[in-house]
């Protein structure tokens, strides 16, 4: 036989076996009774995939070779692999993941002082198609799976520890992406990252950063979600979103700001706005007073942030003086407001740069 019908009839075999990740620890319990074995087989393996991120059968050592062999022969565990690491001269670490069937996503490890915290993706590219995003430009190939989402937590966790000696302690769904277009699977990842059978990270210090999906951000509040939300805002004003932000056509302002009062009604939570500022777009005082009317609402934090150039000079970041007029007009209004300077810029790492460069 061939070599080249030799990987042909591997390959078959492989799509036969099940990611044994899609299954939950029922499933895995009645896999084990239905083959002669104890059911607490199964609560064995499920910690070891997802507390203890086995990356193969084998590392299970608490479980016989003959047990290994079998889960082999039925399954793969489909883990992601850190092609390659980038390393910025400000600490930022950017990891390019290929996932099982060859397609790459990044995710950011951004540490400070006091914290690190990991930046990931929720898509291959992204289903939206703002125009300062890098990623838009590359569309959705597809969703990520939970697992997918959390093995690139645990990914930058490791490097947390290894390079800064200290846990990873925060999370931003911040990549490649819109995770609200990936909403059950997100949700599933962050049970697995908060779950005590999991990585047991609390809740809180987790943030999903969204474009603005009323539907779903209403659907967050019913499903009493504990983490925070983000709105990558950058305009108050309807035609001014839409001409950098073309979907909010769709999802206007005003639908999104009725999802976000229905958000705060139910939770009670503080909304953060991300807010880029370019010259000759969103910098003037028209502007600015729109944001303080969109926002007041409810308790709010306005992130201003840094311009991350995407290469075509369509965008330019607006000037220091600007910048200091969103600053005072906003905390005149009692709103509180930071300005957030970009990590990682030197290696593509930095908001709205993720694009599968390498």
């Amino acid at each position: 036989m061939s070599l080249d019908f030799r990987g042909f009839f591997i390959l078959i075999r492989l799509e036969k076996k099940k990611d044994i990740r899609a299954l939950t620890k029922d499933q895995l319990r009645d896999f084990f009774v239905a083959n002669g074995d104890k059911a607490f087989r199964g609560n064995q393996v499920y910690e070891w995939l997802w507390k203890k991120s086995a990356h193969t059968f084998d590392d299970m050592t608490n479980i016989s070779k003959e047990t290994r062999q079998m889960l082999e022969s039925d399954f793969v565990i489909n883990h992601i692999k850190v092609d390659t690491i980038q390393r910025s001269s400000d600490g930022t670490i950017k990891n390019a993941v290929r996932l099982h069937d060859g397609l790459v996503v990044e995710s950011v490890l951004i540490p400070t002082k006091t914290r690190t915290t990991a930046c990931v993706s929720s898509q291959v590219g992204c289903s939206l198609d703002c125009k300062f995003c890098a990623t838009a430009r590359l569309k959705r190939m597809r969703n990520l799976n939970p697992d997918e989402i959390v093995d690139q937590v645990v990914a930058i966790d490791n490097e947390s520890r290894l390079y800064f000696d200290r846990p990873l302690s925060n999370i931003v769904f911040m990549g490649m992406g819109e995770p609200l277009m990936n909403y059950n699977n997100v949700l599933k990842a962050i049970d697995k990252i908060t779950s005590p059978e999991g990585l047991g990270m609390s809740p809180k210090r987790i943030t999903l950063s969204t474009s603005g999906v009323p539907k779903m951000i209403k659907k967050m509040a019913d499903d009493e979600v504990k983490f925070k939300l983000a709105v990558s805002l950058h305009s108050a004003i309807d035609e001014v979103r839409t001409s950098i932000m073309p979907f909010n056509a769709t999802f206007p302002l005003k639908d999104l700001k009725e999802a976000l009062q229905y958000w705060y009604a139910k939770t009670k939570n503080r909304i953060t706005y991300e807010y880029v500022v370019w010259e000759g777009i969103n910098d003037t005082k028209k502007d600015v007073e729109a944001l303080i009317a969109f926002c007041k609402f409810a308790p709010s934090k306005i992130n201003l942030i840094e311009y991350n150039p995407i290469d075509d000079g369509m965008f330019k970041q607006a000037k220091s003086e600007t910048i200091n007029m969103y600053v005072s007009m906003l905390e005149a209004k009692h709103i509180t407001v930071t300005v957030r300077r970009s990590r990682g810029k030197d290696i593509d790492a930095a908001c709205g740069q993720l694009a599968n460069k390498s």
